[in-house]
């Protein structure tokens, strides 16, 4: 641009002026490049008015000397500005870097495999650059098996996150020490309530009323095909049998924690049978929740028996694509998905007896350090 401006420039006629436009060359560069480049080019285009000033008049010229002192003045006003932008890049990558790390702390990646299950899962966050929010899931090995939690916060940002991290927290440290579900489940009530009770936290009842987390526990044996359940308001997990899809319907759902403090044994147990190769499928509501153009909610009962692919790692991979398809890759509200396969026992790594070479190089070994120790 600054070689174009300038041969145009000097080819003009004399009362045609193009000088002012090399201004733009800072300017631009400035938002991309840093304040090295920038100078650099303020300063090209700064030689490039002094030529053309040369050329054409000279350099005492009034017109030519008020174009070379405004250009220069722009070109450091763009340093300037280039310096101050990739400074607040800089911060910005380091925040993102905290940020991703605090969240990868608050909801950590679920292993691919747990004992006898295969896991697969995804988040779905709906702010951009955001990573979780009120949606949370977490396992948790027991002496007889894996407990798997899915939950959804009321509302959304900083508060939301908190909110799912006191109760992840709750559950990683009462998951393996409490053996009955209802028991579980009292004390994640207790650490979601135990929140509501603080002073200053609500402005009007009403508030204090809607907070609240859905969540569903699964206690799911290693050795036994029932698998129990206890759902507080959450949306009912789906289970895949060779194409076939059912609710995991519990017959008495608990409310939502945060509002069964009042109520005597609100938890029921559910129990269901689950084969090898049947595939749980646990998802919060940004999941049934999202809509297309029309307004049409997301079918996932209907999508899910529709997959023909193996593996928990394969349907989210098919859920997640159709989802976003779905919503136009935009949606309205955060999403969670967790598909649980029981794939049998872990196969055991077979034990290899060492050879007679080995054990003749072995023997071989012990009299040379016996021999060295002497």
């Amino acid at each position: 641009m600054i070689a174009v401006v300038t041969v145009v420039d000097i080819l003009a006629p004399p009362e045609v002026h193009l000088g002012p436009f090399l201004v733009a060359a800072p300017a631009i560069t400035a938002s991309f490049a840093g304040p090295r480049v920038t100078a650099l080019v303020g300063a090209i285009a700064v030689l490039a008015q002094v030529t053309v000033a040369v050329t054409r008049t000279s350099l005492t010229d009034l017109n030519h000397t008020l174009q070379i002192l405004a250009l220069t003045l722009i070109s450091v006003l763009a340093t300037l500005f280039a310096f101050r932008r990739e400074r607040h890049v800089k911060q910005l990558i380091q925040l993102r870097s905290v940020a991703q790390a605090a969240q990868e702390v608050v909801l950590r990646p679920l292993p691919r495999r747990i004992g006898p299950l295969r896991l697969a899962s995804v988040y779905l966050a709906a702010e951009a650059e955001a990573q979780i929010g009120g949606d949370l899931y977490a396992t948790a090995r027991t002496a007889h098996g894996t407990r798997v939690l899915i939950g959804d916060v009321r509302g959304k940002g900083l508060e939301a996150i908190g909110d799912a991290a006191r109760l992840l927290g709750a559950f990683r440290a009462a998951a393996h020490r409490q053996p009955e579900l209802p028991a579980l489940m009292a004390f994640l009530e207790d650490a979601v309530s135990s929140d509501l009770d603080t002073p200053g936290d609500w402005t009007d009842g009403m508030e204090e009323l809607e907070a609240f987390t859905t969540a569903a526990v699964l206690d799911i044996p290693d050795h036994a095909t029932a698998v129990s359940m206890i759902n507080c308001g959450h949306p009912p997990p789906l289970l895949w049998t060779r194409g076939n899809v059912h609710e995991m319907q519990v017959c008495q759902p608990a409310p939502p924690l945060g509002l069964t403090g009042h109520m005597e044994s609100p938890f029921t147990v559910q129990d269901f049978t689950v084969a090898d190769a049947d595939i749980i499928l646990l998802y919060t509501d940004g999941v049934i929740e999202a809509r297309n153009g029309k307004g049409d909610f997301y079918p996932l009962a209907e999508r899910l028996a529709a997959w023909s692919g193996q593996g928990p790692d394969d349907l989210l991979r098919y859920l997640c694509s159709d989802l976003l398809a779905h919503a136009g890759q935009n949606l309205g509200d955060d999403a969670a998905l967790v598909a649980i396969e029981r794939a049998g026992p872990t196969p055991a790594v077979p034990h290899t007896p060492p050879s007679s070479t080995g054990s003749a190089r072995s023997k071989a070994s012990q009299r040379r350090s016996s021999t060295s120790t002497s």
